[in-house]
């Protein structure tokens, strides 16, 4: 019996070891770690972290939660947050995440309706002392996590630390003012910190209308000259638009690899830092405006193996751009290109290609010890697509093929031949020449497909039209009938009007996308008794088709219009389209206008087509309440065409874009094919023109008839304007006044 009995050190380690069995039995519902309800709970759990420990955040709408992630975790066990389940947990109202310390996992969780009170939804760190160091982020949603005020700056995800990776996530729809994702260097402990950015979606960033609209940034110019090795690969760049610089490196050490860029206005850019690679990268224009690939500056860059086809963009925002520098460069300006190489490119059908440019005055250091060799560059139609803006002896032009390009601006090279391409199952285009093996990107480049990208359980929603996507609502002639209608309808519903007359006695609020037009031949009418008919409103657009609109019953006033924007800022840009409409009688008071719009609101696109306006004491479109020279300004496009205006008080438009800044393609503005007569006459009329144009990007008046008209005036200031005035007849009207600038005014026709 004695030799049974155990003594109390037996008993102990009896004890452990049946703790260590229970333990090993448990394991896997450890592993499935805490469901926290609250706040409170949430701290807690996150106060009492050991490595390897799992906190999940139970289902539901957690609002105004800013999310404080620390401890230290290790390699084999890193802490991690996550959701119950992914995608099920939506992090809403004034809420982020800041994550400090090692080996931390955050991932499953959806930022959605609402904004950071901070300036970053997510950061890699504290603060300054407390940063984030070999944790990743992954799996995690931001949509239109916007602050309401479109020009209040702030970003998306912030990098600082060393060795973070940030992948599979889904970005998409930043509006308002400021980078979506940025990687920091501004202390000693994020600098040479070797991140990884990967398969992530980068969706839709409509246009800024000004400098702060970039996708991705590493580093800053006040650290430009310090590397950041940050590895940048394998994401998908939809339709991001926000400014000319898609991405814009500014540090040195990086690798761009296995990106798609897809119908992206801008380009990626390497404005500031040395010995970066730009390889395998892929560029889709599909001919939208102003696409473009790459833009090189500095030292030691390599752009290799890249392939982009059917790009659009001029000047910097070109399919590939070679910068002039500046001599002895500022930090902040533009660095000399040197020592860099551009070779095994493919480019099909783009339509640009510019070396030395921005050169001027002050960027007169062209480009040196460069070697450009071995791309092959086709267009359909021969065009020679080179732009030469300075002396570009210091390029080494080797082995590159062009398809069958006559008289060619740069003599050596480059042979022009014929090009006989084929289409991979890939979407990509190759030559099947046998003698140019090693000419272009490789016939074997990957090209990573939009959900390779991002979560897979959380939607891409693909680009949809504004307009007509709907419903169509009938309504019978009556005022009230059509405001009703109107608060009624969903986003993209049309409304069309029988014949009649609308007397509308209260505004209309138009906070989605609304078509508004003549249900038959037949134009019904509207008045209006308030001091705008319309008010655009955050998220709305509105498309007006065969309607006479009458201003006889708006208040006598001042100041009234038919359609104005929302008085305060609006996040989104909306549009107006105007088709087949007659405007008359805006006349009651002085400076009844047809379009107010007010300071922090941009539209993407203005148009007027088919249209007729008559005995307006105002302005149709007066654009200019970005009077800041901040390089802000209210509309993208503005297009009239084949319409007619007669006995306007002031302007038909006023655009104004001022500042010096280059980072935006707008505005636009075109006039054809329009007849004017007595516009402009109003001693209200302050810029005393017909069309007063100020900073304005491209610019074409073609075809039109102005009948005893004020001016048209253009100030070119900023960037390259392309202001093109011909084949107009100007009948007792003086003819345009462009300062500041040269332009294109030719064929006009000039007579009393």
């Amino acid at each position: 019996m004695d030799k049974l009995r155990w003594n109390p050190i037996q008993t102990t380690i009896h004890r452990i070891f049946h703790i260590l069995i229970i333990m090993m039995l448990t394991a896997p519902a450890a592993m499935a770690g805490v469901v926290v309800n609250d706040q409170a709970e949430y701290e807690d759990a996150v106060a009492n972290t050991l490595p390897g420990d799992v906190i999940r955040l139970a289902n539901g709408v957690w609002n105004d939660f800013e999310i404080v992630f620390t401890g230290k975790g290790t390699k084999e066990a890193p802490i991690t947050l996550t959701a119950e389940e992914k995608g099920k947990v939506i992090i809403s109202g004034q809420s982020n995440l800041r994550l400090a310390g090692e080996h931390l996992v955050v991932s499953g969780l959806v930022f959605k309706d609402g904004y950071t009170p901070t300036n970053a939804v997510i950061s890699f760190q504290i603060n300054k002392e407390k940063l984030a160091n070999n944790s990743r982020v992954t799996e995690v949603v931001i949509d239109g996590f916007n602050n309401p005020e479109r020009t209040e700056r702030d970003s998306w995800v912030l990098i600082y630390g060393k060795n973070n990776r940030f992948d599979h996530n889904h970005l998409a729809g930043k509006s308002n003012n400021g980078v979506t994702l940025a990687v920091r260097l501004n202390t000693e402990a994020s600098q040479e910190n070797h991140h990884r950015i990967d398969h992530n979606y980068f969706g839709h960033r409509p246009i800024l209308g000004s400098n702060g609209g970039e996708t991705m940034r590493i580093g800053t110019s006040h650290y430009s000259l310090t590397d950041s090795f940050t590895v940048v690969e394998d994401n998908y760049f939809d339709r991001c638009n926000g400014e000319v610089e898609i991405i814009s490196s500014k540090s040195g050490g990086n690798v761009f690899r296995g990106n798609v860029f897809f119908e992206s206005r801008g380009t990626l850019t390497l404005r500031h830092g040395n010995g970066n690679l730009v390889e395998s990268n892929i560029f889709f224009g599909n001919g939208a405006d102003h696409t473009g690939g790459i833009r090189l500056i500095n030292k030691r860059q390599t752009i290799r193996n890249n392939y982009l086809q059917g790009l659009t963009g001029t000047r910097f925002g070109s399919p590939l751009t070679v910068m002039n520098g500046v001599p002895d460069s500022p930090i902040n300006r533009y660095h000399q290109v040197e020592d860099s190489v551009i070779e095994n490119n493919t480019l099909i059908d783009v339509a640009h290609i510019e070396l030395a440019a921005g050169s001027d005055e002050e960027r007169s250091a062209v480009p040196k010890t460069t070697r450009f060799a071995n791309n092959l560059i086709y267009n359909r139609h021969g065009e020679d697509i080179f732009t030469v803006h300075d002396d570009i002896s210091g390029i080494e032009f080797e082995n590159n093929i062009l398809n069958e390009v006559e008289d060619l601006k740069i003599d050596r090279g480059f042979t022009s031949r014929k090009i006989e391409l084929k289409q991979l199952p890939n979407g990509l285009m190759i030559a099947t020449n046998e003698d140019l093996e090693g000419i272009g990107a490789s016939p074997g480049l990957k090209v990573l497909d939009r959900n390779e990208a991002g979560v897979s359980w959380y939607p891409k929603p693909a680009g949809k039209a504004r307009f007509d996507s709907g419903e169509t609502h009938t309504i019978k002639a009556s005022g009230d009938g059509l405001v009703k209608a109107v608060a009624a309808a969903k986003a993209g519903d049309v409304i069309e009007l029988s014949p009649g007359h609308f007397q509308v006695e209260k505004f209309i609020s138009i906070d989605k996308p609304l078509t508004i037009r003549a249900a038959g031949e037949e134009r019904p009418t509207i008045e209006f008794e308030r001091t705008a008919l319309f008010e655009i409103e955050a998220g709305g657009a509105l498309k007006l088709e065969g309607l006479i609109i009458d201003g006889s019953s708006a208040p006598d006033s001042a100041g009234n219009s038919v359609i104005r924007t929302s008085r305060y800022s609006m996040l989104g840009s909306y549009d107006l389209l105007l088709d087949d409409c007659e405007v008359r009688d805006l006349d009651v008071n002085h400076s009844f206008n047809f379009l107010t719009v007010a300071k922090s609101t941009f539209a993407g696109r203005i148009d007027i087509r088919n249209s007729k306006f008559s005995n307006i004491t105002g302005a149709i479109l007066e654009l200019d309440k970005e009077a800041d020279d901040l390089g802000l300004y209210n509309v993208e496009y503005v297009s009239i065409v084949d319409s007619g205006f007669v006995d306007i008080g002031e302007a038909l438009a006023v655009l104004y874009r001022g500042g010096t800044d280059e980072s935006t393609f707008g505005p636009h503005f075109e006039l054809r094919d329009t007849v004017l007569k007595n516009v402009g006459h109003n001693k209200r009329n302050k810029s005393a023109s017909t069309v007063s144009l100020h900073g304005v990007q491209l610019t074409g008046i073609f075809n039109n008839e102005f009948i005893d008209s004020k001016p048209i005036r253009a100030m070119l200031t900023v960037g390259d304007p392309v202001t093109t005035i011909s084949n107009n007849h100007f009948k007792s009207t003086p003819v345009p006044e462009v300062s500041n600038g040269e332009a294109v005014v030719e064929n006009n026709k000039v007579t009393e």
